[in-house]
């Protein structure tokens, strides 16, 4: 909760270092970090392109239980962006106790990622609602969580994972620290959602 001394403005070392790295190895780098902007603070997830270019996404849902709400301001628009043919959802942590505000509404993305500081007293949770989210809402769900311990000695098992629309795991690791390729298959996407309908008849809706 200390973002009057960790937040960055949104030209600073952690934005430029994105930048860097991802012209270096021409790929798109994604994550949050604490935004201090306009005398306010956010947790924004940044999507940062080879070329400079890049979107933000705030987190939406704020953990009142850590008292979050006192300290940083909820987002209000969710971000789809693209990637190689590929609709892409990316949100923040708890934002994935909110079934309805990550509701696939017309396919509107295929992938959804997850970026986490999830601890291990609460993995169960992380590890029921990924598959939940990709089984209800047809997509492949990858969810990305921190390890070790942190500050105040609280354990993160990691638990990173992707999981496909059929609920099938493709990735799992729990306790180390990981950097692992794999491949996610779109043709596979399309043909599940053929087979198997379901978000036609999904409750149309939005949040205001």
């Amino acid at each position: 909760m200390n973002a009057a001394e960790l937040g960055e403005p949104m030209n600073g070392k952690t934005m430029q270092w994105m930048k860097n790295t991802a012209a270096q190895y021409g790929c798109v780098v994604t994550g949050s970090l604490i935004i201090s902007e306009k005398d306010k603070f956010y947790n924004r997830l940044i999507w940062m392109r080879p070329d400079g270019s890049f979107e933000c996404y705030d987190k939406r849902h704020l953990f009142a239980l850590g008292k979050e709400h006192h300290t940083y301001t909820a987002g209000t628009k969710k971000l789809i962006v693209e990637l190689k043919g590929w609709k892409i959802c990316p949100v923040i942590c708890y934002d994935l106790r909110f079934p309805v505000w990550l509701r696939n509404v017309d396919e509107a993305y295929d992938l959804m990622i997850i970026v986490a500081n999830w601890p291990e007293r609460r993995a169960l949770h992380w590890r029921t609602l990924i598959p939940a989210r990709a089984v209800e809402n047809q997509s492949y769900v990858i969810g990305v969580n921190r390890v070790g311990h942190d500050g105040n000695e609280v354990y993160h098992s990691g638990d990173s994972t992707c999981i496909s629309p059929n609920g099938d795991v493709v990735y799992y690791k729990r306790d180390e620290e990981d950097l692992y390729t794999f491949s996610i298959n779109g043709d596979e996407l399309v043909k599940i959602r053929r087979a198997l309908p379901f978000l036609k008849d999904e409750d149309k809706f939005q949040i205001i």
